[in-house]
């Protein structure tokens, strides 16, 4: 696979004491700012989110999938990302137009547009008869860091998280990326300064992707050995259709879809993820009346 193509990497470092993921996503993070026009702060803050929550659906397997909400009290709301074990990741956020002076070191102001207080929700189905439901606080809006607090204290795992997006001159993403290293029982605490020293010395992530380098090289700056153990395509993928739009009509109820009959002569469904449009006309309104799915 190629540098310049979307994808995770999930492996172990420090002979299986450490696991690794990382993500290259600057095709995945372009399409969600063509999708949802999103502008420059908005697309730093939607694609830093989407890109963890992809990295944390590698860790899933077979049909288990996730939901991360980030819900902050800055002008941008809520930012929603879904992904799953097969790489297939999508998001949207509440205000994609949302515009920020560049904060004091002069870069994008993501804390300023996600706010300081709030909550990180995380829920995964892993299949089993209730949904695995996480939560932390807010702690900078930054995303990485939330992230990163978020595995220590509702998962119990010391984990660094990295995530950036560099937004061009002419608001298309230039490098997305991002990466999740997590610290497992048996380190020592040479190995753990070690690793804290390298990460400390370690330039941006957006800035090793825009020099080219891939998800397994950024790895490498930090760790002498990586074992590489499964590298998959990351891509947007929406799982809505017209069949998944008139099955949430009929569960509406007869009388609901009436009324919108006859009020508006036509039903027009536009999905949060990926903004597609979904019109159903008077005819198609009239058949889910007669005959419900």
């Amino acid at each position: 696979m190629k540098n310049n193509e979307d994808v995770i990497i999930r492996g172990t470092a420090l002979a299986g004491k450490v696991r690794v993921l990382a993500a290259l996503s600057t095709s995945l993070v372009q399409e969600l700012r063509q999708r949802h026009d999103t502008w420059p702060t908005v697309t730093a803050a939607l694609g830093r989110t989407v890109t963890a929550a992809a990295m944390m659906g590698a860790m899933l397997k077979g049909k288990e999938k996730l939901n991360v909400q980030l819900k902050g009290n800055g002008p941008v709301g809520q930012i929603v990302a879904d992904a799953n074990a097969d790489g297939e990741a999508r998001g949207y956020v509440t205000n994609p137009h949302v515009d920020l002076p560049l904060n004091r070191v002069g870069k994008l102001d993501v804390a300023g547009a996600v706010g300081t207080e709030g909550a990180l929700y995380v829920i995964k189905d892993l299949g089993l008869k209730e949904p695995y439901r996480g939560t932390s606080p807010i702690v900078s809006g930054e995303i990485a860091e939330d992230f990163t607090y978020y595995f220590s204290t509702s998962e119990q795992t010391p984990s660094a998280v990295a995530l950036g997006v560099l937004v061009d001159t002419d608001l298309s993403v230039k490098a997305a990326g991002g990466f999740i290293i997590q610290l497992l029982p048996g380190l020592s605490d040479v190995e753990v300064t070690e690793i804290e020293s390298r990460l400390s010395q370690l330039p941006s992530v957006t800035t090793l992707i825009d020099q080219g380098l891939g998800p397994e090289d950024i790895l490498k700056r930090i760790f002498d050995d990586v074992n590489i153990m499964e590298r998959m395509p990351l891509i947007f993928k929406c799982s809505c259709s017209l069949d998944r739009v008139e099955t949430t009509l009929v569960s509406l109820g007869k009388a609901e879809i009436e009324s919108i009959l006859r009020d508006q002569g036509r039903a027009e469904v536009v999905c949060h993820f990926c903004n597609e449009t979904y019109s159903l006309e008077a005819d198609q309104l009239e058949q889910l009346i007669k005959d419900p799915l």
